[in-house]
């Protein structure tokens, strides 16, 4: 937040050279008068004017067209916003799973050799559906070197993904340490459900390249909503190429947003 304090013979005139070097104007700030300035008599008495003048955050209006294309990045995840916070709980709280992760050095060669990870993290998988009430779950592996790739289907899909995929990735973490519990070597995991993250994908790079036009028609810098850093590294990566605009992000974790800015020539 840019801010900045400056004195002047007037209000007017202290928030007149305040705007010029910010380079701001009037109405892209807020105005707070510390001191009102006076003129004394007779050059007695005379008071300089203190004004804080604060430089407001960019509130991008979002016209209807790209308010929907927003809300469609997170369609599955709508139907279940009142369950998310239950769900993330029973998710990412389970004693009797993390106790047996933590166990890992106490288990036998013996035992170590008899369990096939893969299909320890399925069955630990299939415990977390039951308790949230999905008894359909199908779940298709896929190994490629060190990548382990769970691909999930069910009919309560959106109960596994929760609000923009936050379910989802505690899930994701979780059954990778289910995995290495037992695995002879280190196994990255990818947990997929109903093909979610390549859909997800595909939306945000449409999405990347409407808001990069926007910036472009508007000639001013446009926000995204807060996102994770693996999405926010897809518009990085979709927007690459261009050389009309640039993207860095703002923010601290876990609000951290992307920004789109038109590159000023000359």
């Amino acid at each position: 937040m840019k801010q900045l304090t400056q004195i002047g013979a007037t209000t007017q005139e202290a928030i007149s050279l305040a705007l010029q070097k910010l380079g701001k104007t009037r109405e892209q700030v807020d105005v707070e008068v510390l001191q009102e300035g006076k003129k004394g008599f007779l050059g007695f008495g005379a008071r300089s004017a203190q004004v804080r003048v604060t430089v407001k955050e960019v509130q991008i209006p979002i016209v209807e067209s790209e308010k929907t294309d927003q809300q469609n990045l997170t369609q599955l995840d709508e139907q279940v916003v009142d369950d998310v916070e239950t769900i993330s709980s029973q998710v990412s709280e389970q004693p009797s799973e993390i106790k047996a992760v933590q166990q890992v050095k106490e288990d036998s060669e013996e035992e170590e050799a008899s369990v096939n990870p893969i299909d320890e993290a399925k069955a630990y998988l299939v415990n977390i559906a039951k308790q949230l009430d999905i008894h359909d779950l199908d779940i298709e592996t896929t190994r490629e070197g060190k990548y382990v790739l769970f691909q999930l289907k069910c009919e309560k899909a959106a109960l596994l993904i929760g609000k923009r995929g936050q379910t989802l990735n505690s899930l994701q973490q979780l059954t990778q340490l289910v995995l290495n519990k037992s695995a002879k070597q280190f196994l990255m995991v990818k947990l997929d459900v109903e093909n979610y993250r390549e859909r997800r994908q595909e939306a945000l790079e449409l999405l990347a390249d409407r808001m990069a036009d926007k910036a472009l028609r508007l000639n001013q810098r446009v926000a995204f909503e807060p996102m994770q850093s693996y999405e926010r590294k897809i518009i990085h990566n979709q927007l690459a190429n261009r050389l009309d605009i640039e993207t860095y992000s703002e923010g601290t974790e876990p609000n951290r947003y992307l920004v789109i800015e038109p590159v000023k020539n000359g």
